[in-house]
């Protein structure tokens, strides 16, 4: 602190009542002399202003916590803007017209600074009326002690202070709002590039630490990327409450079709699903499709938990659902490289799928049925309601077309990738 406070009765805002009255109008007799009072009191106080401001800091300090830890950080600073803004103020009540925009400026610069040094706004107020009181205060002060007969007159007056302090106080609420929310901004783009540079993969080892700390996630840890798009219009976040069981920690990335969710997860990489893989969504979301992608080690790999979870999410079905990548790992390799799923498919099943569309569709329909029943014609009978027999002879018919046995295991499974190219790829 530059100047310690003088043994002088503290002042202590709302404790002790202001006039607050209109200006009446009494003839210009009376406002001059107002005036003459007023001034010859404000000159006292310009001269005496780094005792004023050791009062204000005094206050400050004892009455509001926030500023309590400003001048703990940097009493200089503190004493610094008080004193400035004081001397602005009290100028104002000489010369309103001279000083009026050197003080508006002054209180600009306060909100602002003090919205970017994250003081509370209720503090930076609370600090305004204290000066505003303080400074009327004085003012009572040196006209009682200079002249007692003149006190009176300054109720003439009390009016056109208070409403220089509540124009200030609306400034300085202006400037801070403005500039909280530039910094707001600035804080969400930087969160968002860095965030589309860790989806992206083009993150340099050097940004991840930042991205930590504004993304608010371990540098280190394992992580699962989440892919959701479709769902209701207008509504991502009913979309983002399907995809991330409630109370997850997830930071979310809006994007032009997709939206990501960047999922921190356990050592075993278990991320709860919402819904079964490939069930869907409740009804009331038709067409909300959700990709979860495999886990990953850092921040660093999230770009390939993203691919991962682009991966999961072409698998889903058009109509809407949830897909694991875990969970469907041969569809995962048909999308990852659909040429090669297509040839395999015109290979393996290219007689069938020239057939008349009635027959085509029964055929595939049983030899899907029957993989998904572990190649029981029993059981698979009873899902497409005929004996299994007739489960049978349809598979022998399947084998003749394709040239595959289904008593071979590599025929299998080339059987098998080849259905689940044509459920996947739908072009």
């Amino acid at each position: 602190m530059q100047h310690a406070v003088r043994s002088r009765a503290p002042i202590r805002a709302g404790l002790t009542p202001v006039p607050r009255p209109r200006t009446p109008g009494t003839g210009s007799s009376t406002d001059a002399d107002a005036l003459r009072v007023l001034h010859r009191a404000a000159r006292s106080l310009l001269d005496d202003l780094p005792e004023l401001t050791d009062r204000l800091v005094a206050l400050l300090n004892e009455q509001e916590p926030a500023y309590r830890t400003a001048l703990t950080r940097d009493p200089s600073a503190t004493w610094q803007e008080a004193h400035r803004s004081l001397r602005h103020s009290v100028a104002s009540l000489l010369d309103p017209r001279g000083a009026r925009d050197a003080a508006r400026r002054c209180s600009w610069r306060i909100g602002a600074t003090r919205a970017e040094q994250g003081l509370p706004l209720d503090a930076l107020l609370h600090a305004f009326r204290l000066g505003g009181s303080l400074v009327w205060q004085r003012l009572v002060e040196e006209t009682s002690r200079a002249a007692p007969e003149d006190v009176r007159l300054l109720v003439h007056v009390a009016a056109d202070v208070w409403d220089f302090v509540d124009e200030h106080c609306t400034l300085v609420a202006d400037a801070y709002r403005r500039t909280e929310w530039r910094i707001g901004r600035r804080r969400e783009n930087r969160a968002r590039l860095l965030a589309a540079g860790l989806l992206d993969g083009t993150s340099r080892i050097a940004d991840l630490p930042e991205a930590a700390q504004v993304l608010e996630l371990p540098e280190q840890g394992r992580y699962v990327v989440v892919a959701v798009t479709g769902g209701p219009p207008g509504r991502p976040d009913a979309g983002r409450a399907a995809a991330v069981p409630s109370g997850s920690r997830v930071h979310w990335h809006a994007g032009p079709d997709v939206d990501y969710g960047i999922v921190p997860v356990g050592a075993d990489g278990g991320l709860p699903a919402p819904h079964d893989p490939v069930s869907g969504p409740p009804a009331v979301f038709p067409g909300l499709r959700i990709g979860v992608g495999s886990p990953v080690d850092g921040l660093a790999a999230v770009g390939d938990a993203r691919r991962l979870a682009d991966t999961a999410l072409e698998i889903c079905p058009e109509a809407g659902g949830t897909v694991r990548l875990a969970d469907q790992l041969p569809a995962a390799l048909v999308v990852s490289s659909p040429e090669l799923g297509r040839a395999l498919a015109e290979r393996v099943l290219g007689p069938l799928l020239r057939l008349e569309p009635a027959d085509r569709e029964v055929l595939l329909d049983t030899l899907t049925t029957w993989l998904d029943c572990d190649g029981s014609a029993q059981r698979a009978g009873e899902r497409l309601y005929c004996h299994r027999n007739t489960v049978l002879n349809r598979l022998r018919r399947c084998e003749q077309l394709t040239g595959r046995s289904l008593s071979r295991p590599a025929d299998v499974v080339e059987i098998s990738l080849s259905l689940t190219t044509r459920r996947v790829l739908r072009d």
